[in-house]
């Protein structure tokens, strides 16, 4: 059988990194901007939006579980799924079916229009997140595939630039739309047009990747026999059983272990803050407009992050990079934590918020883009990166759901943003630690572009 080689072809490349213009309108539009505004301005007024066995839940706790909840079906389906896209060689189909999963949950949430719908917003917020990040296992799977290790910093860094662009201009089409085009009369009616028109763009969008990246493997006729036969409970327990087996070759490599260690740990804070963000802006008394100025100036400062950190970390070293990077979270959260003291009492707490958005426009694609393609460059020769990446996606969602529980249940205990803020520090220094170990195996096997 031939399998047509892609590496470092330029047009598979560009399309691979296309798709994070197509998906990354959801991150920005659904995830950390508008949504987040309109399911507060719903849910306003409702002391409580949820009761479970008796547990008070408020609006904001409930957001946050919900995408708790989405990541913790990831973590039990991405195993299973990345051993069959592995086995079977279509990771491009499953690219595609969870990528109709999420647009397609997008534009459900153009429904969501009062607080008798809560569960209706809920069900999609869940549904359209499971597709955003289980579409990343493969996606990202693609990377080692049409890249080799000296280009992969580079391409991963141009990946997230294009992802902030194109959600960008999403962002401004729909900004456009809710404060020009729309009147006080149906701007809620606009608002969840934006939602609509996210998922159409991602879909859309995506259709370039798809037609450009490598296909399926077509399977031999004994491969496609054999799993004819296979019944789904063996293949659930052949897919962790895969993982297992993943987990434990790369406990044989120091790199890997105190990279994917350091990694879980910087994840937890990194990713938190990204899905909390505008509920922090809202404790630092920020008007809605002011809030989405900050995120879109934030999206800008990032695409030069990202294409920064590739340059960087050729000169200084994947570890050193990483290193310096999560040091700056750290310092992020602990501003975050004396911003939410004085929100009420400093006249000058906007201008702290947004020196604060631009040390995370600074370092927040830097660290994703880093990761990503420092973990590719360590998956050992001649294993299929599906499983590997399988098991990256795996520690990046207990990550996220240990960070919603953690902020979830802070934020409801106390009302305000300083003792979540303060744990995920915690998390960020934690990571720090773990990242000089990966730097002191570095030295001897440098990873750099």
């Amino acid at each position: 059988m031939t399998i047509q080689n892609t590496t470092n072809n330029k047009t598979t490349q560009n399309a691979w990194a296309f798709y994070d213009w197509a998906n990354s309108a959801y991150a920005l539009v659904i995830n950390t901007a508008l949504f987040p505004l309109y399911f507060q301005a719903v849910m306003e007024g409702q002391s409580t939006a949820l009761s479970i066995f008796g547990y008070n839940v408020s609006p904001n706790a409930a957001y946050s579980y919900s995408l708790t909840l989405s990541f913790l079906v990831l973590v039990f389906l991405s195993p299973v799924l990345a051993s069959i896209a592995s086995s079977r060689g279509n990771k491009l189909t499953f690219l595609k079916i969870f990528c109709a999963i999420g647009a397609l949950s997008c534009m459900g949430l153009f429904f969501f229009e009062s607080p008798d719908q809560l569960g209706l917003a809920l069900i999609f917020n869940i549904t359209a997140s499971i597709g955003f990040y289980g579409s990343l296992v493969f996606y990202n799977a693609f990377l080692p595939e049409v890249s080799s290790a000296e280009q992969q910093d580079a391409l991963s860094a141009k990946g997230f630039a294009l992802g902030y662009a194109g959600s960008l201009l999403m962002l401004m089409i729909s900004l456009c739309l809710v404060q020009v085009v729309a009147d006080d009369g149906n701007r809620a009616f606009y608002t969840r047009l934006c939602f609509f028109l996210t998922g159409c763009w991602w879909l859309g969008f995506a259709q370039y990747s798809f037609t450009r990246l490598p296909k399926n493997r077509i399977l031999t006729s004994d491969e496609q026999q054999a799993h004819r036969k296979q019944s789904l409970r063996t293949t659930i327990l052949d897919s962790y059983a895969t993982m297992r087996q993943t987990l434990q070759s790369l406990t044989r490599s120091p790199r890997l272990k105190w990279l994917l260690s350091a990694f879980f740990f910087y994840s937890v804070g990194m990713q938190t803050i990204f899905l909390i963000a505008t509920f922090i802006g809202t404790e630092m008394h920020l008007s809605s407009s002011k809030m989405i100025l900050t995120i879109m100036l934030l999206q800008i400062e990032a695409i030069g992050g990202a294409l920064g950190f590739a340059w960087l970390v050729k000169r200084i070293g994947n570890g050193k990079g990483l290193f310096y990077a999560v040091i700056v979270w750290i310092m992020i959260c602990l501003g975050v934590v004396w911003m939410s003291r004085v929100a009420a009492t400093n006249p000058h707490i906007e201008a702290y918020f947004f020196i604060t958005a631009g040390l995370i426009g600074l370092v927040m694609g830097g660290l994703q883009s880093t990761s990503r393609s420092t973990y590719s460059k360590l998956i050992p020769p001649n294993q299929d990166s599906t499983t590997f990446f399988g098991l990256y996606d795996v520690l990046e969602k207990i990550s996220i759901v240990t960070g919603t529980l953690v902020h979830g249940y802070l934020i409801n205990r106390t009302g305000n943003t300083q003792a979540s803020a303060l744990a995920l520090a915690g998390f960020f220094a934690v990571g720090a630690i773990l990242l000089i170990q990966f730097r002191r195996h570095e030295t001897s096997n440098r990873v750099s572009g």
